[in-house]
């Protein structure tokens, strides 16, 4: 099975050009080695997929014939991301959710950026 559809048939993405997308732009290794998206997997591999700000590693157990309902994907799939790479994900994620309640979207526009260097030397 080709690697950007395994990742979709174990439910790490939601759509196959997600999934083609992320292995395109480099943010998907097999067996540590930046593959392209025709790479076929075999049982016993090793994926690593970029989630800002670690990778997350994955042991392939098996492979599916089509995509599977999520109870399934523990059969298939087995997590070996280290806690601590898990506790800093989190962190992240919870810093988002935390930015997002206030209003913070990420970048300010250039209108909010001249407010804050007003706000600065003021």
């Amino acid at each position: 099975m080709r690697i950007d559809k395994y990742i979709w048939c174990v439910r790490l993405v939601k759509t196959r050009s997600t999934a083609a997308k992320l292995v395109s732009d480099e943010k998907i290794k097999l067996n540590g080695e930046f593959v392209k998206s025709a790479k076929a997997i075999k049982v016993g591999d090793h994926i690593s997929m970029k989630e800002i700000p670690i990778w997350r590693s994955f042991k392939i157990l098996d492979i599916p014939k089509s995509r599977v309902g999520a109870p399934l994907v523990k059969e298939l799939i087995i997590e070996t991301t280290s806690e601590e790479d898990l506790a800093i994900l989190e962190e992240v994620k919870e810093s988002n959710r935390q930015n997002l309640q206030f209003g913070i979207k990420g970048r300010p526009t250039k209108k909010n950026r001249r407010n804050l260097d007003g706000f600065k030397f003021s």
